[in-house]
């Protein structure tokens, strides 16, 4: 018959023990390599995100005015309303002395 090995358990507690301290070991060499070389490119990357989403936000059109429930002021010619089918929608307010006309849709 073959002859078994035994092997204390104080023996197979200390291979257990170097070979998950080799295992860290190493595994902390691979991080601080890579967080080192990768601390540049995320700040790098958010920047121009941050940038694209302002460019996007400022040629969206909205104005301050328009986001604070402000309408703005229209001059007497200007076009003040919009038509969506049956209903006109109000792009601006008309200077005092003048209304906007619900045909032409124009300050008068």
């Amino acid at each position: 018959m073959d002859k078994v090995r035994r092997y204390s358990p104080i023996t197979l507690l200390l291979a257990v023990c170097i070979s998950a301290l080799i295992l860290a070991s190493k595994g902390e060499d691979s991080i601080q390599v890579q967080s080192e070389e990768d601390r540049l490119q995320p700040s790098n990357s958010l920047a121009v995100a941050l940038e694209e989403m302002l460019e996007y936000n400022q040629n969206k059109g909205i104005s301050l005015q328009k986001k604070a429930s402000q309408v703005p002021r229209c001059d007497v010619g200007e076009r003040c309303a919009i038509k969506h089918g049956p209903r006109i929608g109000k792009l601006c307010d008309c200077l005092r002395g003048t209304s906007c006309n619900t045909f032409l849709l124009r300050c008068y």
